[in-house]
């Protein structure tokens, strides 16, 4: 499957809610553009700092720890707050499960960029 190369700030914030309002703890994601989207209930206990719009193509396409892990390694993402509150939002994160259709619908999306 062939994804685009960029993606909106705007778009890659609706895209997030999609995926990862139904987590129960409070974390954000600041965008390149240092825009800040906060996910799930309460207030962010952690950051995921993105840096660029071809980082958030590739954990979009795959949202799970192992991805997440390998674009912290590799300095792609870099995370404030609480490590150890970032580790239950991740086991947390494990258990989401997108639905084929919705892949589909934000695979369109982020053509609409």
């Amino acid at each position: 499957m062939i994804f685009p190369q960029n993606v909106s700030p705007r778009r890659a914030a609706e895209i997030l809610h999609r995926i990862f309002d139904r987590v129960p703890a409070g974390f954000a994601f600041r965008l390149w553009d240092g825009s800040v989207v906060a996910l799930g209930g309460g207030r962010p206990v952690c950051t995921v700092v993105v840096h660029q719009p071809q980082t958030f193509i590739r954990l979009v396409r795959d949202p799970t720890p192992l991805n997440f892990a390998e674009a912290y390694i590799d300095s792609s993402i870099d995370l404030e707050g609480d490590l150890f509150e970032a580790m239950s939002i991740a086991n947390s994160i494990e258990e989401i499960r997108v639905p084929a259709i919705e892949r589909a619908r934000m695979f369109l999306a982020l053509w609409r960029s």
